[in-house]
């Protein structure tokens, strides 16, 4: 029987998608939302086995089971990455006419947009985040606080500043996604250009943070470690990188005999093209405009909007619709001896828009 290949160094891809598609570690909307169940206390052979469980439930190639299962905690791990990436996803799109719905997720990723390209990029650097904190926070039994010169893991962990394991955290996505090999396909280069880039983005988020030990808060002595960016910063440089996304064609590279990127010349620069930078987001298909219901969104009707900020471009021109509603909320609070807060209850009208369908 043939085994199935590993998966391609792309981004989160917990499921398998039809055979068409390149393989994505991320959403689709085909799967419940819910954690795994809990261990709870359980006794080591049970927590064995929920383990063992746990990766048979992910859809992964045989390589990644097995490693799965050789890694306590990497399940729940990707899981944690899944549900990262779509959140974050969610939160930057929130205000766009595509805001990251699950619904129409898989007819997507068939295509190379915009859109498709921030998931790639999100969703690697969901996972590549989510290793490094599993790591520093002890979830992980082959891994723990990151190697920083001078700080010993046991002296780490006693002191609360145990740096997140960025080093650990790529090595072990190279080898779980399969080596990084060169494709004469457009869209195999447009995925892993942009699954690089959210790796990239999370690795520019790292930064040293120091603790000082010393009487009465004096630094006599420091203890520094690395520490990721929340992921919310990271969220936030990949949606500005979305926004001045660079549209890409291929080009042959008889040298290493494989087709890449290539870019449009920039506004201003005197070179016809080039390869895109490593930390630009690239895509190859125009996006739908995503107002009107269709395989790739539920479109735009009923979503709420921003009369002064968002209304005329979400809504498509359709124009919205006005509803008033009463809203309690908590006023004239006052403390009280000792130590409470007593509050009034309070309504006011409050108006709400959304999109005409």
């Amino acid at each position: 029987m043939r085994r199935p290949p590993p998966l391609p160094l792309a981004a989160l891809c917990l499921l398998a998608l039809p055979a068409a598609v390149v393989a994505y570690f991320g959403l689709t909307g085909r799967e419940a939302l819910t954690p795994f169940p809990g261990l709870g206390s359980a006794t080591a052979p049970l927590q064995s086995r929920a383990h063992l469980k746990q990766c048979d439930l992910l859809k992964l190639s045989r390589k990644q089971k097995q490693l799965c299962r050789r890694e306590p905690g990497l399940a729940e791990t990707l899981y944690d990455a899944v549900h990262l990436g779509v959140l974050e996803c969610q939160a930057q799109f929130r205000h766009e006419r595509w805001n990251c719905s699950l619904e129409g997720r898989t007819a997507l990723l068939k295509r190379g947009f915009k859109e498709t390209a921030f998931l790639y990029a999100v969703s690697s650097a969901a996972l590549t985040h989510a290793l490094a904190r599993a790591c520093s926070a002890g979830r992980m039994e082959r891994c723990t606080c990151d190697d920083s010169p001078d700080l010993e893991n046991r002296q780490a962990w006693q002191w609360g500043v145990c740096g997140d394991n960025l080093k650990y955290s790529t090595k072990f996505l190279s080898n779980f996604l399969g080596p990084k090999k060169g494709s004469k396909d457009l869209r195999a280069r447009m995925d892993a250009h942009n699954t690089n880039m959210g790796i990239k983005a999370v690795r520019n988020g790292l930064k040293t943070t120091c603790k000082c030990h010393g009487v009465s808060g004096s630094c006599a002595v420091r203890t520094c470690w690395k520490q990721l960016s929340p992921f919310r910063e990271t969220g936030q440089l990949l949606k500005l990188r979305y926004d001045s996304a660079v549209k890409v064609s291929s080009t042959s590279n008889e040298a290493l005999g494989r087709l890449e990127l290539w870019a449009p010349p920039r506004p201003g620069h005197p070179v016809k093209g080039t390869a895109p930078r490593p930390g630009d987001l690239v895509y190859i298909d125009d996006s739908p405009s995503f107002c009107r219901p269709s395989k790739y969104s539920p479109g735009t009707a009923g979503r709420t909007c921003s009369r002064e900020a968002s209304c005329d471009s979400l809504c498509c021109g359709r124009g919205h619709n006005t509803q008033s509603r009463l809203v309690a909320f908590s006023c004239h609070c006052h403390v009280q001896w000792c130590c409470y807060v007593e509050c009034q209850q309070c309504v006011q009208e409050e108006l709400a828009y959304t999109c005409k369908q």
